[in-house]
């Protein structure tokens, strides 16, 4: 999308690039290849009698250079340090008639895989009341031997598991945890929705945690965290019910944990209008929740509603969310998927792509453990995307600096610099 009489200041491959020139901020860096530099100057002001505006969040994105989808779309100059020298970013798998990445995704170094699931009740996802989603995986040995071939065009094959009835509706998952997949879903019909351990490897048996709020069934659990205490933090949003397979809700969205040693759970945060992706920094003192309250289901989108990612501080003791503020709102559809990596940079699936920000809050609270990282003037800063031109629900580090991207009918994987936190072993 171009945008009028914008002036889009730097636009470049492999380039040198001169930002904000005639200050004092004024700076030199190289652009990499495959990635867009965009000032925010650039389009401060769009004003004029020729001038085109965005009227929609869902169907049109911030695209003004045109640039053809997949790239690295750059608003600051600190996500370089995110990228590092020579990013790269492939679509690596595709199904054009079935959403097989929806959710979920988890990383499992021990056999180098990515487990995902399908789009559970929406477009694509050949999923309702009466059908249920699947879970499948890839292998990143696959991706790596077709990188090196160096194919033009990369689909490694999915391979879909077997799994038991009590698994209905995948949403969300994290881990390994006790060297299993934690998965937490939506249910179907009467079918509760659970969190449970699931085996990586064939037969895949299964382990259900937890199905209900004392005797309450929840209205369909979205997405999932383990927190360094080794307690599980979920989401549960009416989602089920607005794509037509889950009944009428029972309770309000919410955040919960659940203690699996003593099999306690308890509400630690309340009031969103769509509570959704979850997310803790390293050290377990943050948390951020995504609101999707835009996207309603069948009552449509109405992007007057939340789109907004959450900041909290988590209570040491009570692990209760308190003193909620704004991280970021999103320019693009609504933020679903939330990741952190080592540095405390906050990656969200969007309606474009994945969108990274940075908290300054986290760095004033703890000034010694990132050093020589620049502080934003607002927390939530938007540092850059790598922007799809599609939608990405979720996303997950595999590796050392590799990311691995679910877009609904496609995958991507990106091999940057940032590194994911490693998974919590209790």
């Amino acid at each position: 999308m171009v945008l009028g009489s914008v002036l889009i200041a730097f636009a470049a491959y492999g380039v040198t690039v001169y930002a904000g020139a005639g200050n004092a901020q004024f700076q030199r860096f190289e652009v990499p290849p495959q990635a867009i530099f965009v000032d925010p100057k650039s389009f401060a002001v769009i004003g004029g009698t020729n001038a085109t505006f965005r009227d929609s969040s869902f169907g049109t994105f911030f695209n003004p250079t045109s640039t053809a989808p997949p790239f690295f779309q750059i608003f600051d100059h600190a996500f370089l340090s995110i990228l590092g020298r020579k990013p790269s970013i492939r679509e690596v798998a595709s199904n054009s008639t079935f959403a097989f990445a929806h959710e979920a995704p988890i990383y499992v170094a021990g056999t180098n895989e990515v487990f995902f699931a399908s789009n559970d009740g929406g477009p694509l996802g050949m999923s309702d009341l009466d059908h249920n989603s699947v879970v499948g995986k890839i292998s990143l040995n696959d991706v790596n031997a077709a990188l090196a071939a160096n194919v033009s065009v990369i689909n490694v094959p999915v391979t879909f598991l077997d799994l038991p009835d009590t698994i209905q509706m995948t949403n969300g998952g994290t881990g390994p945890f006790q060297s299993s997949l934690i998965l937490i879903t939506s249910g179907r019909g009467s079918r509760p929705p659970s969190i449970a351990l699931v085996n990586p490897n064939a037969p895949h048996n299964v382990t259900v945690l937890l199905d209900n709020f004392f005797g309450r069934q929840f209205n369909s659990l979205n997405d999932i965290k383990v927190h360094p205490s080794g307690k599980l933090f979920f989401t549960d949003v009416v989602y089920g019910f607005l794509n037509h397979f889950r009944p009428e809700p029972l309770l309000p969205n919410q955040v919960y944990r659940f203690d699996p040693e003593t099999g306690t759970v308890r509400v630690v945060a309340t009031d969103f209008d769509k509570c959704n992706g979850i997310a803790f920094t390293a050290d377990g003192k943050t948390a951020y929740i995504a609101d999707t309250g835009a996207s309603g289901g069948f009552l449509g989108n109405n992007q007057t509603e939340p789109a907004t990612i959450y900041a909290f501080d988590v209570d040491p003791r009570t692990h209760a969310f308190k003193n909620r503020r704004v991280f970021a709102y999103i320019d693009a559809g609504v933020p679903d998927g939330v990741q952190v990596d080592t540095k405390g940079n906050v990656y969200s699936g969007c309606g474009d792509g994945v969108q990274v920000r940075f908290d300054r809050y986290i760095l004033k609270q703890a000034p010694n453990t990132n050093h020589g990282r620049k502080v934003w003037n607002d927390e939530g800063t938007l540092l850059g995307k790598f922007f799809l031109g599609t939608t990405s629900a979720n996303m997950v580090f595999a590796n050392d600096g590799r990311l691995v991207i679910l877009a609904e009918t496609k995958i991507f994987v990106a091999d940057i610099a940032a590194r994911g936190i490693p998974p919590i072993l209790p």
